[in-house]
């Protein structure tokens, strides 16, 4: 592989000339830099990022740690921390899995992005301490190291509550749970306590989920047993669960959108080809991933960040009955 030695001795210049050239210093003559780069594109060079990082102790990489990246919702937040790190020229790796906690710490990467109930609080303390910069999209932590960009959850289920009022089956609610580790799932479950504490005409039934389509088909069955021929309602506290709940009473009594109403939670693309099109509480993934590469970028170059509270609404459809 070509060095710099070897790209210098073909140019007729010092080391330290290549090195300012190929690094994008302005120190040398614009005409210099250019027949420097042009010498090392014919030679095929390849920067040492390695030994870049070993000199100026910064690799420019952002880590994302996610506890899984597949389907929409990852994609779409993924792509707005992608967008925001690129302008500021910075790359982003996506993260799972412990071993990977590993590249905080060794500082293998600038700063954490973590989406990922298996992190500990005490961990992430710990690396804070160190002088880690992080930003937390599923808890809240105080240090200087460590910023948040979470949900406005509350508003979600308030906005939820509030349009299944107007339907007969708001007195009888099932609310469908997330993983019982999850910060957003305890967020809207304490969300509708407090608003239901002194509503007298709703009887609600708390049915244990984990955010999967399998545990929204359980609630479901649950549900079916427990169905007394009355309209009920169910807050689905994210999409894959009101999935779940759809898959099971297909073709089946007591009728969705009309015995049953629903509301999901994230306002994924599925909603708007179930039938009925499903009711959720919106708000944007692109949004929340560039926010929390903002926030990162802010705690890096600034060395403190504001906390950010992302926005949501409900985006009404067909699943609530309204007479």
């Amino acid at each position: 592989m070509v060095g710099i030695k070897e790209i210098a001795k073909r140019a007729g210049v010092s080391i330290s000339t290549v090195s300012y050239a190929l690094n994008g210093s302005h120190k040398i003559p614009e005409a210099t830099r250019e027949r420097i780069k042009q010498i090392a594109d014919e030679c095929g060079y390849i920067p040492n990022r390695a030994a870049r990082t070993l000199r100026n102790q910064t690799t420019r990489t952002i880590g994302v740690f996610l506890q899984n990246y597949g389907g929409q919702f990852y994609s779409e937040m993924i792509k707005g921390m992608n967008t925001m790190l690129a302008d500021a020229q910075f790359d982003l790796i996506i993260c799972c899995g412990s071993r990977s906690h590993h590249f905080i710490p060794e500082r293998m990467i600038d700063g954490a992005i973590i989406l990922d109930s298996s992190f500990q609080t005490e961990e992430i303390l710990d690396y804070a301490k160190r002088g880690c910069k992080m930003v937390v999209l599923d808890r809240v932590l105080q240090h200087k190291n460590i910023s948040q960009v979470l949900l406005d959850n509350r508003n979600g289920v308030l906005r939820g509550l509030e349009h299944l009022r107007q339907s007969p089956s708001s007195s009888n609610l099932y609310i469908v749970t997330g993983p019982e580790e999850n910060y957003d799932s305890n967020e809207r479950i304490a969300a509708a306590q407090s608003i239901l504490a002194n509503d007298k005409k709703v009887n609600v039934t708390t049915i244990k989920g984990d955010f999967s389509r399998l545990s929204g088909q359980k609630a479901a069955k649950q549900i079916e047993k427990e169905y007394k021929g009355q309209p009920l309602s169910v807050f689905a506290l994210n999409d894959e669960m009101a999935l779940g709940v759809y898959e099971y009473f297909q073709e089946k009594e007591p009728k969705m959108g009309k015995d049953i109403s629903v509301i999901g939670f994230d306002n994924d693309w599925i909603c708007n080809y179930l039938s009925p099109t499903l009711t959720s509480v919106n708000y944007s993934k692109y949004e929340w991933g560039y926010a929390a590469a903002e926030s990162m970028i802010h705690l890096i170059n600034e060395g403190e960040s504001e906390k950010k509270s992302i926005p949501t609404d409900l985006k009404i459809r067909e699943s609530v009955y309204l007479p």
